[in-house]
């Protein structure tokens, strides 16, 4: 499975890639923010993707610009209630000051809000993280109830305070992407076997906007004709 939205591919993860991610995730800038901070090896990677490699997790590789930098997840998910957990990091340190990182959230967030429906998302983020922090309310996250001395805190955003939040950076993200700002989905075979296609699939049927299917030898495309977003 891959979305494509304002120039970023967010593909999800296979196991060849998986050994990539580990090395990422093991790396000072990234791990030192996280919860987790101890060095992960190869075999508890391996345990690690198995246990998230099902219905429930959809956990995405970034590619921009031709390379593969970094990990998008939504794990924890409800189908029922529409919730996840959400959570970002970039492998590649060079574009830690760069826009990239907004490219991803938007389109990330636009997809899961817009396109597939979804009700909330939360986040955990530790309380020394600033930047993170600060990244995220510019998002329409907001810190949840009780929330406030704890050290990996918790966080919630929605469609409404996403939209009431982050309405610059949505602006500057559609003037960097362009033309290339309609949502466009690929389901592949796999995804079919898995049952991971069908349950999006109930989601994108559900959109207000206009959405045009095409069966190719890659497998089921969807692509946004008319979106009911501030993007039209």
């Amino acid at each position: 499975m891959k979305f494509f939205k304002y120039g970023i591919i967010l593909e999800r993860l296979k196991e060849e890639d998986i050994e990539l991610v580990r090395q990422w995730r093991n790396s000072d800038p990234v791990r030192l923010n996280m919860n987790y901070r101890e060095i992960i090896l190869p075999e508890q990677q391996q345990k690690w993707f198995r246990s998230i490699d099902n219905l429930q997790n959809n956990f995405l590789l970034i590619h921009y610009q031709g390379e593969k930098i970094g990990l998008l997840n939504d794990k924890n998910i409800d189908w029922d209630t529409r919730s996840s957990e959400s959570g970002i990091f970039l492998g590649r340190t060079e574009y830690y000051n760069t826009f990239a990182p907004y490219l991803v959230s938007v389109a990330g967030i636009e997809t899961t809000f817009f396109l597939l429906s979804w009700k909330r998302q939360f986040a955990h983020i530790m309380n020394s993280n600033t930047n993170a922090i600060k990244f995220n309310l510019q998002l329409g996250y907001r810190l949840c109830d009780g929330q406030e001395g704890a050290a990996h805190q918790k966080y919630e955003v929605t469609r409404e305070s996403f939209e009431q939040k982050a309405g610059k950076i949505r602006k500057a993200v559609l003037a960097l992407a362009g033309d290339d700002r309609r949502s466009k989905v690929l389901f592949e075979p796999q995804d079919y076997r898995s049952g991971l296609a069908r349950r999006f699939e109930a989601l994108l049927n559900e959109y207000r906007g206009i959405i045009e299917r095409e069966e190719t030898c890659e497998g089921v495309w969807y692509r946004e004709i008319e979106s009911d977003s501030m993007s039209k």
